[in-house]
């Protein structure tokens, strides 16, 4: 395989600030040296002290990692422990109990908080409910709630009992919960009636029932809802029960379900709007550890910190860095319901100095949108509010491109944050290429270096190891606590999808390209494989073309890059540009295409440049943030749209993007 080409280049250094340093779990590079070495020397003693060290075990294990069956890796499997008493009843007793454990921001800007011992009976209630509808440990239960305190509370019920949960996304459609409930063979649904997001009341009951309507959902025998607004919604009589029904009369004590470590504490599905959806199953023993220790390692987590991570429960990241990671550290921690830019776009800045916010954690797609709300109304840029009480930022779920990197260190952060741009995805369960805040030197959009005991490297179609310098594929070498178990149902795929025979079936390949820089070996990912253009016999990272756009900071807002079949080239570049102005037309979309192409060209080099540039007001998106680059794949092909778009933001901007310069 040719290597693929890495042409972005960064020079910019920002070493850890004394202030940082100072008081760090990982305090300078030395102290990361000496538990990467801990790691290499004694491979499971470290994990086996971690996991005694950082978790509360009702049986301790004493086999810490079994590779017999490769690559379905078995860690602390004949331990016993409870996720829910992990995060919850470990810190009564303690100074922790009365302290707040969730602040949360209602859509509306209504406040309210619950301490740790509120929520321990608030979920040992909920657990209680659940108990009586017949729910027991090993059971699958949906979760489909709007970001409040009560989906953490089902969430932690659930694993309370040794119930699996599944969350689907408050904006997923009823034909992807149809399939998500039928895959798991769900035995209850637990959803609101509505959801408030950007003022809006946006139903969810609705569509469960819709869900149900269409059939193959033999398996469910309830559905539990929370009447979020006053808003009636259907229920069905003897299906269908509100919390408050459920949760009458019940005790406010419930004992947690002991469970095997390797035990599925949930299913989390990865997107099915093609195909089968894929069930990531994760354990309870080594996802939960991995949360805690990613808590302290990453985020330097302290006593007196007020930690918010921006994601919704329905994704990983709202699984380990918001139901899990900080209740296992008792930390507190802020929850919104509602969107960035309502009631405008300066809510998160708003929000950070309300509740003085000290490591704040969100995603480059947020982060790009409100620079561009930001250039275009002064009224909403970060420098109206004092942002004086953050001392950690953090960066997930894409590569973050320098220039909004350099945005968010000087804007948000005042030039004195440390940015952890954290590399992971829902089948690691948590941070594996990530920088520490009081030990790396950092660099504008590299995700810098593996956390300690994670052997990562760059190999090419073979498994062979690259050298630095040299762009291919980033693998796992060896097994570690939090990694997926297996597909839902699928093992077959799963060995397919992560531990490819061709790469000895004992690697896991993350699907993501990569390269290490000569200087300081550090990681930057240059885009998923099938976002790895071929033109003209060159690999070209989608994401550093799109870097490249973007670093025209006086008038290019956002970018989304994808290939398309060239007769001449093999493959040809499309990119879809937002503009901080308004959308081009005509002759005037045609100069700018022409102006950004050259861009491209003095930036990267002349077989970066995009063949086809487009323009639109937005870009496709779920409403989640995620970029939709599928549709537009077939946008670029010129195919017909026949993808489901129910996830869209605003399917109106696929027109636009249809239209040619």
């Amino acid at each position: 395989m040719s290597a693929i080409e890495s042409v972005l280049v960064e020079n910019r250094v920002f070493p850890p600030s004394d202030a940082a340093t100072r008081g760090a779990r990982i305090s300078g590079m030395a102290a990361y040296e000496a538990l990467c070495k801990e790691a290499e020397k004694d491979f499971e003693g470290f994990w086996a002290r971690l996991a005694r060290e950082n978790l509360d075990w009702t049986k301790p294990f004493t086999k810490t990692l079994n590779e017999s069956s490769a690559p379905f890796y078995k860690w602390y499997e004949d331990g016993e422990l409870n996720a829910s008493a992990n995060c919850l009843d470990k810190h009564i007793g303690t100074p922790v109990e009365n302290k707040t454990a969730i602040v949360f921001e209602a859509d509306d800007g209504s406040v309210s908080t619950v301490t740790y011992k509120d929520l321990l009976s608030r979920v040992a209630r909920f657990a209680n409910a659940l108990k009586a509808q017949g729910i027991r440990k090993g059971d699958r239960v949906i979760v489909y709630m709007p970001m409040t305190i009560d989906g953490v509370v089902a969430m932690q019920a659930c694993a309370r009992i040794g119930a699996t949960h599944s969350v689907v996304f408050g904006g997923f459609s009823a034909k992807a919960l149809n399939e998500r409930i039928i895959d798991a063979g769900a035995v209850s649904v637990i959803t609101a009636n509505f959801q408030m997001r950007g003022g809006k009341e946006l139903p969810l009951k609705a569509i469960v029932d819709e869900a149900i309507g269409m059939g193959g959902c033999d398996t469910l025998r309830t559905v539990l809802v929370y009447m979020r607004t006053p808003s009636a919604c259907n229920m069905v009589a003897g299906r269908d029960k509100t919390f408050e029904e459920v949760l009458k009369g019940q005790p406010d004590q419930c004992e947690p379900v002991s469970v095997n470590a390797e035990h599925p504490l949930f299913i989390l599905y990865t997107s099915g709007s093609t195909g089968k959806p894929k069930g990531v199953q994760h354990s309870t023993g080594g996802y939960l550890l991995w949360a805690s220790l990613t808590m302290q390692w990453t985020f330097d987590i302290r006593p007196e910190d007020v930690f918010w991570c921006t994601a919704d429960i329905g994704w990983v990241t709202g699984h380990t860095y918001v139901a899990y990671g900080p209740l296992a550290v008792g930390a507190t921690q802020v929850i919104f319901e509602g969107i960035p830019t309502y009631p405008n776009a300066g809510r998160f800045w708003q929000m950070i100095e309300k509740h003085k916010v000290t490591v704040f954690y969100t995603a480059p797609t947020a982060i790009r949108s409100l620079i561009k709300a930001a250039e275009t109304d002064e009224k909403v840029h970060p420098k109206n509010w004092n942002l004086s009480s953050l001392r950690i930022l953090g960066s997930v779920g894409e590569p973050i491109n320098p220039e909004a990197w350099m945005w968010y260190h000087r804007n948000v952060g005042g030039e004195r944050c440390p940015i952890v741009d954290t590399f992971w995805q829902t089948e690691t369960g948590g941070h594996m290429i990530t920088p520490l805040p009081g030990a790396t030197p950092l660099v504008p959009g590299s995700c810098t270096l593996p956390l300690p005991g994670i052997i990562a490297a760059i190999v090419d179609e073979s498994g062979k190891d690259l050298p630095n310098g040299s762009g291919g594929m980033l693998v796992v070498k060896r097994p570690w606590p939090s990694m997926i178990r297996t597909i839902w149902g699928d093992p077959e795929r799963f060995k397919k999808s992560y531990f490819p025979p061709e790469m000895g079936g004992r690697i896991y390949l993350a699907g993501d390209g990569a390269v290490r820089d000569e200087q300081r070996g550090y990681f930057r990912i240059t885009g998923r494989i099938d976002d790895v253009l071929n033109v003209s016999g060159h690999r070209l990272g989608t994401m550093e073309i799109e870097s490249a756009l973007v670093s025209k900071t006086d008038l290019v807002a956002e970018a989304a890059v994808v290939g398309r079949p060239d007769e001449l080239t093999g493959e040809a570049i499309c990119a879809f540009v937002v503009l901080k102005r308004p959308r081009p037309k005509g002759e005037e979309a045609r100069q700018i295409a022409s102006d950004l192409r050259n861009w491209v060209a003095k930036e990267i080099g002349p077989i970066a440049k995009p063949k086809d540039i487009r323009f639109g007001d937005n870009l496709p998106k779920t409403r989640s943030g995620k970029i939709m680059r599928r549709l537009l794949r077939s946008i670029a092909k010129g195919e017909a749209i026949t993808q489901d778009t129910s996830t869209l933001e605003n399917p109106a901007i696929l027109e636009q993007l249809a239209e040619k310069n």
